[in-house]
């Protein structure tokens, strides 16, 4: 049941040869926000065609929070600051029973010195090695003190044909899949200029507008013990850059936390990419052989002169960076990225249960725009349920495929309410000779705010004191404000004149809405917003509204 409160205008019609009416609209369509309401609404099948949700829910709630905003603003385009919409959907609940154990165990990602361990002289397992003959071993050296029961993720790369002799990678950053570690050191704007986008992590400092912004994106330290002849590449991409040196590529080797003090080596790149991504040449880095190292790109735009309106005397490119590599001499080769879990009994054993989808399992899904073979992972737009049953048809990795075999399959996600790529997964089971995901919906709801610019995630709830409410504030106050509390438990109303002994003063209603909030709701998370309707007296009996937010652990006016 929709409740709307409509802004009344009273106009004064002067009749002087115009048409009335029109000037009416045209005042009413020159108000702000001019309705304050409220619904309660749940989502059809239209709605999720609308939301370009095909299979008819969200897979997360916070993918509900990223979506439904717009969504409102197409459904309510009148209604302003005050408003709010409770939101019934359909949430998809993706994690069968033991899933998670995998979708959030341990990560080891083997390295070169591993790989020479098992006596290769490359960067990765040769293509007829099975790499559970060296996993475990490797494991025990690598994991100090492993507990029975633990579950870890090894990582590795295989080639799919001999390697020949060439550059290897000794150092990848994949920035597809996020900051890799990167942290993000604010040295001056107030801009969000480091950010995460699909398929690459981006620095920009235009907004509508060119804004001035020093903002640096600094590797985590890169030991390169060991290492000669290295050779350093970067794929990228620069557009709309006046001046490209405002855009660097840094190294330090005495970087200890504080960008400002280190001191730092420009990289200058004969192929700069602008204008499309691409790789640079492979720049000869030799003079880090050994070294240990942090790695930095700082981005710097010019922000235009307010003082000169319509001028465009800014700077503020766009900076896409999709991979960085250090290299040195060695075997090389395209190389198939892998994982196998591993549980630990007394030894790590290779679990028979599972299968972690691997690059070339990706790719083998398509790698065209919209594939998830694109960027190696699968998101709203290509969901894992929509490819893994027909992928585990064709490629069934422990030749299961009877009625009733069960497999977990886990997977990377991009997930845009974080833009980051997460791990999850899915328990699928062969039923009526078909491979098919377990599956579980529930239905849920989340509650919308306008909070004047635009629909956020609200949850507000709206609360009427009762009697006992009343009875509990007079025996908490009675000793603390004898005549107010008295009163309040006597008549059932707050006294608001500012002139009575019995006055309640916004203060000491605060106090009062401490006590009861922490009585009626003591585990209430920070952030919880309520808004109180009480009786008051002020000359006559009427409602008062208040809004409250917990905030340090108190409730405080919103």
């Amino acid at each position: 049941m929709k409740k709307i409160i409509f802004l009344l205008v009273v106009i004064g019609i002067v009749f002087m040869g115009c048409n009335p009416v029109e000037d009416i609209f045209n005042d009413i369509d020159e108000i702000d926000s001019p309705i304050v309401g409220t619904d309660a609404i749940t989502l059809t099948s239209d709605d999720y065609d609308e939301l370009d949700l095909s299979f008819g829910n969200f897979s997360s709630e916070d993918d509900a929070k990223a979506m439904l905003p717009a969504f409102l603003a197409d459904r309510y385009p009148n209604w302003g600051l005050g408003s709010s919409v409770l939101v019934g959907y359909d949430l998809f609940i993706g994690n069968a029973e033991g899933v998670s154990d995998y979708s959030g165990a341990d990560v080891y990602q083997l390295s070169n010195a591993d790989y020479a361990s098992t006596g290769s002289d490359a960067f990765g397992f040769y293509p007829l090695v099975d790499p559970d003959d060296f996993i475990p071993g490797i494991l025990d050296t690598a994991i100090a003190s492993p507990v029975e029961g633990q579950i870890v993720r090894a990582d590795y790369d295989q080639y799919f044909n001999d390697p020949v002799v060439g550059l290897a990678n000794v150092v990848f950053y994949d920035f597809t899949a996020g900051f890799e570690g990167w942290a993000i050191v604010e040295e001056s704007g107030v801009d969000e200029v480091w950010t995460v986008q699909t398929g690459n992590v981006r620095g920009n400092g235009f907004f509508g507008d060119q804004f001035s912004n020093v903002e640096w994106l600094v590797s985590p330290t890169v030991d390169l013990t060991g290492e000669s002849n290295l050779k350093f590449q970067i794929t990228q991409e620069l557009d709309f850059a006046g001046d490209a040196s405002l855009l660097k590529i840094l190294v330090s080797t005495d970087y200890s936390g504080d960008v400002l003090t280190a001191t730092w080596d420009e990289i200058t790149l004969a192929n700069p990419a602008t204008g499309t991504m691409a790789s640079s040449e492979d720049y000869d880095f030799s003079a880090y052989d050994g070294e240990t190292i942090n790695v930095a790109f700082k981005y710097t735009s010019i922000g235009d002169d307010p003082a000169t309106p319509g001028v465009d005397e800014g700077d503020a490119g766009r900076w896409r960076i999709e991979s960085l590599a250090i290299k040195t001499l060695g075997v090389d080769g395209d190389a198939n990225n892998k994982g196998d879990y591993y549980t630990y009994d007394g030894g790590w054993e290779l679990a028979d249960d599972v299968y972690y989808l691997s690059k070339a399992d990706y790719d083998s899904m398509g790698e065209n725009s919209g594939e998830p073979g694109r960027f190696n992972n699968f998101s709203s737009s290509t969901p894992a349920d929509a490819y893994i049953p027909t992928f585990l048809s064709i490629n069934d990795p422990f030749a299961f495929g009877q009625e009733e075999d069960e497999i977990f399959v886990i997977y990377k996600y991009f997930s845009t309410s974080c833009f980051c790529t997460q791990t999850r997964g899915n328990s699928y089971s062969v039923i009526d000779g078909e491979w098919t995901p377990h599956t579980s919906v529930i239905s849920t709801n989340l509650q919308f705010g306008h909070d004047g610019n635009s629909w956020v995630p609200d949850n507000t709830i709206r609360y009427t004191f009762t009697g006992a409410d009343i009875a509990l504030i007079r025996a908490a106050f009675i000793d603390i404000y004898p005549g107010p509390a008295d009163n309040v438990g006597f008549f059932g109303s707050f006294d608001r004149r500012s002139s009575s002994s019995n006055f309640w003063s916004d203060s000491m209603l605060l106090e009062a809405f401490n006590v009861l909030l922490d009585s009626i709701n003591p585990s209430a998370p920070e952030g919880q917003k309520y808004v109180l309707t009480y009786v008051i007296y002020n000359g006559s009996t009427v409602d008062e509204v208040k809004s409250v937010i917990k905030t340090g652990g108190a409730w405080v006016y919103q």
